[in-house]
């Protein structure tokens, strides 16, 4: 081999080799590098959630300092830019948990987020998947320390706690038919569930109305109108912008021995031209209609959205299709029955009788439950519908007239 053969041969070798060194280190560059695309902060009187949201899985480490209370979390792999850099003006002066937040480079690899506190907590950091076109989002529930705040009058925060752990079941009775004497020995006790809230803000319609607070201000509406009923005391699932996981929806409603589970909804279809009033009941066999199995997946969605550290707990991972299960059924369906026929006298029903699924907050195995879709945000019209004061307030009407209309008619008696 020549000296001009061997020179280009070894020129040409080193030259793979720097494209392959170069290759590496941009590819490392790239994994190393995620980028923060959004940063959301949801405060509630039961906990606050911040959620981080980038194009890729992030790697994070937490710990806690005293002296002030503050949490840490180092987040590896990403540059501070200016969506890191706006969280400081995120937090409100209301939040219950945090009284400031500062993010720092605090090294090349690696962002440091401090939130100072203003009171102990008890941090919950979990990643999620990508899902309805959320990325991956990094999550921080800050509740405060165990034991610190009473579920003499709310037992929420205790059932969260208990479901954090994987058993929300822990503290609920034991289930069975009702005794039929609601109304008669006790005031009939109803839990209402506007669905949705917090980081899942439900369906969304063409002049984005959020389904979160329509059903949010019908539920209020609803709960003023049971407070002036002498027999009935009323109970909300949540009454403010905050995301509550399904089980833990039905777990509070058993936990507070709700007589009905009236969960509220406006949600969407993938035609416009989808409208009126429906009501479900849930179904052991399967959905009653290609509509129901549809909003049953985006309703069943709540918690992929919503975001939920734990997925297994012994409550609710089975369906009871027992005498009991089957019992409740047959009431759901009298008692939505009762809630269309008002419902009809408002609105276009979008069917006329009560449809069935599986829907997952509707699985309290002994409290008649049922859905109440209504109208559909993705519809013009009704959207504009939904957002009037008047006609929130003839739904809420209307569902407490089947309320009563069912228990008059004997409602659980029968199940004595």
């Amino acid at each position: 081999m020549t000296d001009d053969n061997h020179n280009s041969g070894r020129r040409r070798l080193l030259q793979s080799v720097a494209a392959s060194w170069l290759l590496s280190v941009s590819r490392v560059g790239f994994a190393a590098s995620a980028q923060v695309v959004a940063i959301r902060v949801w405060p509630a009187s039961t906990y606050t959630r911040l959620t981080i949201e980038s194009s890729t899985s992030l790697k994070y480490k937490q710990f806690l300092l005293t002296n002030p209370h503050r949490v840490v979390i180092d987040i590896e792999g990403v540059h501070l830019n200016s969506v890191l850099k706006g969280l400081g003006h995120q937090i409100q002066q209301s939040d219950p948990f945090i009284k400031e937040a500062r993010v720092g480079q605090f090294d090349q690899k690696t962002v440091r987020l401090v939130m100072e506190l203003k009171q102990p907590i008890n941090p919950h950091v979990f990643t999620l998947k990508p899902v309805a076109g959320i990325r991956n989002r990094l999550v921080v529930d800050l509740y405060p320390v165990e034991g610190t705040v009473s579920a003499d009058d709310d037992p929420l925060l205790a059932l969260l706690e208990d479901y954090n752990k994987g058993d929300v079941a822990r503290t609920l009775p034991p289930e069975m038919a009702k005794d039929g004497k609601a109304g008669h020995e006790r005031p009939l006790v109803i839990m209402l569930d506007p669905g949705h809230g917090g980081e899942d803000p439900g369906a969304i319609g063409k002049y984005k109305t959020r389904e979160k607070d329509i059903v949010l201000q019908i539920a209020r509406k609803l709960q003023k109108l049971i407070q002036r009923e002498s027999n009935m005391t009323v109970h909300m699932t949540r009454n403010e912008d905050v995301f509550i996981p399904l089980k833990v929806r039905v777990a509070k409603a058993r936990k507070l021995r709700a007589d009905l589970f009236v969960s509220i909804h406006a949600d969407a279809f993938t035609s416009r031209a989808a409208r009126g009033s429906s009501v479900f009941a849930l179904s052991t066999k399967g959905a009653t209609s290609t509509a129901a199995r549809f909003l049953a997946q985006t309703q069943n969605e709540s918690d992929q959205i919503g975001g939920v550290s734990k997925s297994g707990d012994r409550y609710l991972d089975h369906t009871m299709f027992d005498l009991v299960q089957t019992a409740t059924i047959n009431d759901s369906l009298k008692f939505g029955k009762e809630v269309l026929m008002r419902m009809s006298k408002i609105n276009h029903l979008h069917k006329n009788k009560v449809d069935q699924a599986g829907f997952a907050v509707l699985k309290a195995p002994d409290i008649p439950s049922i859905l109440v879709e209504t109208a559909f945000i993705s519809n013009v019209e009704e959207e504009r519908k939904l957002k009037t004061s008047h006609f929130q307030q003839k739904v809420a009407e209307s569902i407490l007239a089947g309320i009563k209309a069912y228990f008059a008619q004997g409602g659980m008696s029968a199940r004595r």
